[in-house]
């Protein structure tokens, strides 16, 4: 492997299709979504079996955890462009997911909160700069760029895969049962996590030398002393804030608070930013949070699968798919990953082909497309009520389809997303625009979770079939709210567009 040190024009005038540094970063990528995806699955199922919460808390208290997984992404963005720089932001919160992880499997219904407030940060320091690296590799207007963030999203989904069903089937012990005592299935099943995280960390300090000058500390040119001085405070601060994320996670009412201040602080940061940029770059900036706010819907409705779509999974689907024994909520929690494994790369090339013939559809036409997706795979999830037994359980084949045509909603807008949010952006703010994005994705969770409360809290003390009912009539209503959206965002494209400028 050759990992030397490379200047940035060497590095963008790359021949082929994807430079080799996105391999490297795609490999430390998808060993980190294991470790996050494996989480994900299991925080509602530990929540109710092991922590004796009902349904409705628990929907609660898993989109306030992945509201602040993903609202912690903007602050990581802005300490990586201000002080780390996105290498170091990376390393440190790779460091927090093992260390918080670690916690989880050493005992983790006593230490649930603690570890999870681990996860948060070291989150928020890795995702979104990793992200901003892959646009690095790539010179503006380049139009391999969308190729490139399909492909590393390809990686975050084989990682979302692997982990997405291991860690549940482990957890749920449908898988390694003879070896894994009843008594430590979670702790094996949270350890799995840290040891992932870990050779995700191992990957990308094994190869940063391949990346010559991208993600180095923007304050290489400050007094050696005052700039150790800043990165030290930033870490012992990321530390001590930790109290104050369990404190806020545990209870769901200063999630609340916490929502209604975050957001509108980001937008007045943006604002005060825009001063300094020309018209046109501020008219990008504009077009940037219409993206953004758009995909707050549809990560809210999406996002049903790690709060609601658990618990419908559990409770009410068969557990074969083509005859095959699977876990039901292993498959809810990894087939939409499996499929975007088979068909990002394709997809991709769809793009590129699309693009050599002058008939690819603008960024903000893929988005409306993508919950068109969206509404379609709804519309499945509320049609498998009609294949329900006298038991309320249903076809877990026709459960999985409708993960497959949301697929390619989520292929229309996630890594185009990624992508655009990197073109939009001036070069000084493209972290904090990339957390931005995934701060988008912190409401999406945060309403997906009260979403999913209130279809539990409607099927409250119900049967399994009339369960059943009132889950499938409520994707009915998502599937309703999706269409309309798509729609309204393809009959803007034009207006959006022109903000875009020479940004396709």
């Amino acid at each position: 492997m050759n990992t030397t040190s490379s200047t940035l024009e060497e590095i963008q005038d790359f021949e082929g299709k994807y430079p080799k540094q996105l391999w490297y970063l795609f490999f430390s990528e998808m060993w980190e979504r294991f470790c996050f995806y494996g989480m994900r699955g299991m925080l509602v199922i530990f929540m109710v079996s092991e922590l004796a919460m009902n349904d409705r808390v628990a929907n609660l208290q898993y989109g306030a955890t992945q509201a602040f997984v993903y609202a912690f992404t903007f602050i990581g963005g802005l300490f990586a462009d201000k002080i780390l720089g996105y290498r170091k932001s990376l390393f440190w919160g790779g460091i927090l997911m093992i260390v918080g992880s670690m916690i989880l499997a050493f005992d983790p219904k006593q230490f649930f909160f603690f570890g999870i407030s681990f996860t948060i940060i070291g989150t928020g320091f890795f995702k979104p700069n990793i992200s901003t690296m892959v646009g690095k590799l790539y010179k503006e207007g380049d139009a391999r760029r969308d190729a490139g963030f399909s492909l590393f999203y390809a990686g975050v989904n084989l990682g979302a895969l692997i982990g997405g069903y291991l860690c549940i089937a482990v957890a749920n012990g449908s898988m390694l049962t003879s070896i894994v005592p009843e008594h430590l299935r979670w702790n094996v099943a949270f350890g799995f996590a840290a040891f992932v995280m870990l050779i995700s960390l191992l990957t990308f300090t094994q190869t940063q030398k391949s990346l010559g000058d991208i993600g180095l500390s923007p304050l290489d040119h400050m007094e050696k002393s005052k700039k150790k001085t800043l990165e030290v405070v930033t870490y012992i601060g990321s530390l001590v804030i930790i109290p104050v994320i369990m404190t806020m996670v545990s209870n769901t009412e200063y999630t609340d608070i916490f929502m209604f201040i975050i957001g509108p602080a980001s937008l007045l940061y943006l604002f005060y930013e825009m001063r300094n940029f020309s018209v046109a770059e501020n008219k990008k900036l504009v077009a940037a949070l219409v993206f953004i706010i758009f995909s707050i819907f549809f990560w809210a409705f999406f996002e049903q699968s790690g709060g609601s779509l658990s618990l419908f999974a559990a409770h009410n689907l068969n557990n074969t798919v083509l005859g095959i024994p699977l876990d039901p909520n292993g498959v809810n929690n990894s087939a939409n990953s499996f499929f975007v494994i088979v068909f990002a790369a394709l997809v991709g090339l769809v793009w590129l082909w699309m693009h050599k013939r002058k008939i690819e559809p603008n960024t903000v036409v893929k988005f409306g497309l993508g919950f068109l997706f969206l509404a379609a795979g709804f519309y499945v999830f509320y049609y498998t009520k009609f294949f329900a037994d006298a038991t309320g359980k249903t076809s877990l084949d026709l459960f999985t389809f409708g993960w497959f045509i949301i697929t390619f909603g989520e292929l229309c807008l996630s890594p185009i997303g990624m992508s655009v949010m990197t073109k939009l952006s001036p070069n000084k703010t493209q972290a904090v625009m990339m957390g931005m994005w995934f701060l988008a994705s912190a409401y999406g969770q945060y309403f997906a979770g009260l979403l999913g409360a209130n279809i539990a809290e409607a099927s409250e003390n119900a049967t399994n079939l009339e369960k059943l009912t009132v889950y499938a009539d409520g994707y009915k209503d998502l599937a309703i709210y999706a269409l309309i959206a798509g729609v309204v965002l393809i009959a803007i494209s034009p207006l959006v567009k022109k903000l875009m400028q020479e940004v396709k």
